[in-house]
């Protein structure tokens, strides 16, 4: 189950962009929150607060709190505009959570035990991670802040899909469910030497 994350919000009038530009200046990110049964609101964030909080996993895959005049809504991030070339947080959308309705999201793969896996002691050896993150769904309650796959038995040749993740309970892949075709690979070890001696055979040819 995904923890939830408490974020302090102020409520503002929708006004032209000028406006936006001045909030960010005066260290304040404009941003909307819509979805649910209410009306879409906007509001403010400071800047600081969300820069730090947007350099970690969880606020990308977790509930947040809005903590909007006391009152909490749920929520998603679902876009962040960043600024082409400054570290600066241009605009926010998130979209409300319902707690008793499946909803989807994308979370990071955490890949453990590579290191000690046959595959990974091997010298000749080459282990591509396909994936970083995979689409699921889940009730809100059950949202992980990130899947684990364990690599402790891989070996030179295997390949890992998504059927071989182990999902927590009341998680699915929605992709698995289209048939064998969208059974991604999210892990691949192939012997890097033989390769190597492949393309220079293919070269020399």
């Amino acid at each position: 189950m995904s923890k939830t994350h408490e974020i302090k919000v102020t409520k503002r009038e929708l006004q032209r962009k000028g406006a936006s530009r001045r909030l960010r200046h005066a260290g304040v990110i404009p941003a909307i929150v819509y979805g649910g049964n209410a009306e879409p609101v906007a509001i403010s964030l400071d800047h600081n607060e969300i820069w730090l909080a947007q350099q970690n996993e969880w606020f990308y895959a977790s509930i947040l709190d809005l903590n909007l005049d006391g009152q909490v809504q749920k929520v998603l991030l679902r876009d962040m505009q960043r600024h082409p070339y400054k570290q600066l947080i241009m605009h926010l959308d998130f979209q409300r959570v319902n707690e008793n309705e499946a909803l989807t999201a994308s979370v990071p793969l955490h890949f453990v035990n590579e290191d000690t896996s046959p595959a990974g002691k091997a010298a000749d050896v080459v282990v591509t991670h396909e994936l970083k993150e995979v689409t699921i769904t889940c009730l809100p309650k059950d949202l992980p802040e990130s899947i684990e796959v364990d690599l402790g038995e891989l070996k030179a040749g295997d390949v890992v899909y998504l059927s071989d993740i182990k999902l927590p309970k009341g998680v699915e892949i929605p992709a698995l469910a289209l048939g064998k075709d969208h059974d991604d690979a999210i892990v691949t070890a192939k012997a890097g030497k033989a390769d190597e001696a492949d393309e220079e055979a293919a070269a020399a040819e």
